[in-house]
């Protein structure tokens, strides 16, 4: 059972399996299983690109019914190398999802993910739907040059300080454009600055995440083990348009429109704002649109991790959502 409305996760598990799995001469994705061996497949995306896996995460399913299998992206967590750019690209990650499904023999899975993760996992049942059973999505992100000028620029107007910080580093002369002054920063090959570049940025998006404040989220952000990942690659795909024409998330959603989905979003989401979830939706009415109204970003936002609960148990109830 869940615990409570404060804190709706189910309780904390360890994995029963976990493994490495080399895609390339470069990358190696840790993996890992929980729950039910024998259980209901569901794969769970997380966000950035590169923010990586959280034991947490584990927890919004019910483990006794399924079979729940985690990864850490290419540069993100556990995964090696840490923040690294090469080789990298949503086809790619979409190549490691079906590398992993295969290798644990499972025909289909019902894909959790939100924020980069709602990304990749649109972009995932686009290219496979037949091997999705259905979608839950939060904190919707379709990687367009709006919401990525957003992210950059827009996100002052609701968080001035924080994006001040962000600005901070960056002489006036190159603020005018700020992805690639931070690019210079980032990929420079002076480790040092690599990583200050990127902790920068990813306490950024750390200190934005929530409705209330909450400082030790962006201080776990702008962490080495997460800020080089979460920068790194967050830059590298806004610097490629997530290697996605554009909107074509929206544009090839009549792919996956058969299948059982739920959109789940803050409305006082500022790192994604609603809209983009709205745009999904009517693309796609067919989902069932939830807007959490004293919500956020984050997907611990109690409102907002209640909800995903209620839609993982749909799914094992009903098998729809």
């Amino acid at each position: 059972m869940s615990a409570d409305a404060l804190n709706p996760l189910y309780p904390a598990i360890a994995p029963y399996r976990t493994g490495q799995l080399p895609v390339d001469d470069i990358h190696t994705l840790y993996w890992e299983e929980c729950g039910n061996p024998d259980g209901v497949p569901a794969l769970f995306l997380h966000g950035g690109p590169g923010a990586g896996l959280s034991p947490q995460h584990r927890q919004f399913f019910d483990p006794a019914y399924y079979r729940i299998v985690l990864f850490d992206q290419r540069g993100a967590g556990q995964s090696t190398p840490l923040g690294e750019a090469l080789e990298n690209t949503t086809d790619l990650l979409i190549h490691d999802i079906e590398r992993l499904r295969e290798q644990l023999g499972i025909a289909q899975w019902l894909v959790f993910g939100g924020s980069w993760g709602s990304t990749l996992a649109l972009a995932y049942g686009e290219a496979h739907p037949e091997r999705c059973t259905g979608f839950v999505l939060r904190g919707i992100f379709l990687c367009t040059r709006s919401e990525i000028d957003w992210f950059l620029n827009g996100i002052r107007l609701f968080f001035p300080q924080e994006h001040a910080r962000f600005v901070a580093d960056i002489p006036e002369t190159e603020r005018g454009n700020l992805l690639q002054a931070y690019a210079r920063r980032l990929f420079s090959g002076n480790p040092a600055e690599n990583m200050r570049a990127a902790r920068t940025w990813s306490r950024y998006e750390g200190s934005c995440l929530h409705l209330l404040p909450h400082p030790e989220v962006a201080e776990t952000f702008g962490s080495a083990a997460v800020g080089l990942g979460l920068g790194r690659l967050e830059a590298h795909y806004f610097l490629h348009d997530a290697f996605l024409s554009e909107d074509q998330l929206v544009r090839n959603v009549d792919r996956i429109r058969h299948l059982p989905a739920v959109i789940i979003q803050g409305r006082y989401d500022v790192v994604c704002p609603p809209v983009s979830a709205w745009r999904l939706h009517e693309a796609w009415p067919e989902a069932s649109f939830q807007m959490i109204e004293d919500a956020g970003h984050a997907a611990f936002e109690p409102g907002i991790a209640s909800a995903l609960i209620a839609a993982t148990n749909q799914f094992k109830r009903d098998g729809t959502l």
